[in-house]
Order: structure tokens, then C-alpha cells, then sequence
């Protein structure tokens, strides 16, 4: 797999899972951290840190089997 479809992989794989964490767990979030509809708000703010969190756990599992696969 290349470097670059890699990456995009890890990306697309991270927004989907981090938008679905979000939406699953919206309705117990507070008030204030629930996105409203074309508004820049803190609800967006919080699904990006969802995003964000799972493309570092992506990134750091991915790097760890790269380097299992180095030292064969």
C-alpha cells in the first residue's frame, strides 16, 4: 500500500469513527457541546477532538505494526 493512500486511509477511517463516537454519545454531552446545524460552535470543536484522537490511535498502532514489520 502507498504512503499516501495510507495516510488518506488513516484520515477516512478516523472522521467516520470519530463523527460515529460523537453522534452516539451527543445526547449525553452538555448542552453547550452539542453541535447546532450550520453554526460554528463548541459541538464542532468536540467532534473534532473525537476525530483527532482516533486518527492518533490509528496512527500510533500503524506506526508500531510498521515497525514489527521492519525488524523480520
Amino acid at each position: 500500500m502507498s504512503k499516501s493512500f495510507a495516510n488518506f486511509f488513516h484520515a477516512l477511517v478516523a472522521v467516520i469513527g470519530g463523527n460515529a463516537l460523537y453522534f452516539l454519545l451527543e445526547k449525553y454531552l452538555p448542552r453547550a457541546a452539542r453541535h447546532s446545524l450550520f453554526q460554528i460552535d463548541l459541538g464542532m470543536v468536540v467532534d473534532f477532538c473525537f476525530c483527532l484522537a482516533f486518527f492518533l490511535i490509528i496512527k500510533t498502532l500503524a506506526g508500531n505494526n510498521e515497525g514489527n514489520l521492519d525488524k523480520r
